[in-house]
Order: C-alpha cells, then sequence, then structure tokens
C-alpha cells in the first residue's frame, strides 16, 4: 500500500492504475491526509469459469419441419418480406 498526494495522483495516475491492476492499495491523500483508497475490485468467479460445453443438450427440441420452405415463407410474411432468396 502507498500513499500519494493528489498532483502526484494526477501526473501519474495510469502509473497508479496499473499497481491497481496488479492488486496494490493506493491510498490517495490531500496534503498528506487520506482522503481516498483505490483498490481492485473483486473478480467474480462466474467470469473467470467457463462453461462446459453440451450443457443444455437435448434440452431444446426441434419439431419436425422446422426449418422448411413454408414456415420461412410464414416467418418473412411477418417481417414484411415477400421475396426470399432461394
Amino acid at each position: 500500500m502507498i500513499k500519494v498526494n493528489i498532483q502526484d495522483a494526477k501526473t501519474h495516475l495510469s502509473r497508479y492504475a496499473k499497481m491497481v491492476k496488479n492488486g496494490e492499495t493506493v491510498i490517495l491523500c490531500d496534503r498528506n491526509k487520506p482522503i481516498a483508497q483505490l483498490c481492485p475490485l473483486p473478480v467474480k468467479k462466474s467470469a473467470t469459469k467457463k462453461r462446459p460445453l453440451g450443457i443444455d443438450k437435448d434440452k431444446v427440441v426441434l419439431p419436425e419441419g422446422w426449418d422448411s420452405p413454408e414456415l420461412d415463407r410464414e416467418i418473412a410474411a411477418l417481417f414484411g418480406v415477400e421475396d426470399l432468396p432461394q
């Protein structure tokens, strides 16, 4: 943990931001009196943990004909499209 005065923090903000990013705490002072603390935000576990592939396997069932040209035309008509590419 280091203490820095406001003027020094304004001059070297990127340096102190990098220190905070690396896990350090920076105390911001006004005339050598602490007024604020800069510290890293907590990391969410879900942000670091990847979801396994296939987690929803067999949970979505598509009916027969879900990709038929007739259904494509019906959906296109809902959006005002008359001519679909072949």
